[in-house]
């Protein structure tokens, strides 16, 4: 069975655009990517677990956002990967100088028997609709149109 993570699009809206917030994964693989490198925050969550409730905690894990409100469904996408993600949206004014993200460990560098520690997330990042489609895995992009769907009476310049 392949694993499953779920995850929100935060998204505002500013001088009659909708902007989303995207995270860029923490470590040293990432390091020196950007273009498609950037993800909704989410995170892996199990069969006892419900994908909307998983949202909420890896959101909070990952920034230090606690989602509140109500979110609407974005529906499910399948990762080049094999993962399942399935994506929610909320309305939100996140202050990304307060970015606050958990941490993980591992060796580094490779086969040299030390850990380090790295954040999940690295940084965030308010976006255009048009600048975040360059930004985001592939993948995720559905996410975008679905969301500029439920919110039409916003365009880009």
């Amino acid at each position: 069975m392949s694993k499953k993570s779920a995850g929100i699009l935060l998204y505002k809206h500013e001088a009659g655009r909708i902007l989303v917030l995207l995270v860029h994964p923490g470590g040293p693989f990432w390091n020196n990517r950007d273009l498609g490198a950037w993800s909704i925050p989410k995170g892996e969550y199990g069969p006892d677990e419900q994908p909307e409730a998983a949202a909420r905690r890896e959101v909070h894990e990952e920034t230090g956002i606690a989602v509140t409100g109500r979110l609407t469904s974005l529906g499910e996408e399948r990762q080049k990967g094999g993962k399942l993600v399935a994506a929610y949206a909320s309305e939100s004014d996140f202050d990304i100088d307060r970015l606050r993200s958990n941490s993980f460990d591992m060796e580094w560098p490779p086969r040299s028997g030390r850990t380090q520690s790295f954040p999940e997330v690295d940084r965030a990042g308010w976006f255009t609709l048009a600048d975040a489609r360059a930004k985001i895995n592939p993948a995720q992009r559905p996410f975008l149109d679905r969301l500029e769907a439920l919110c039409p009476k916003d365009s880009e310049p």
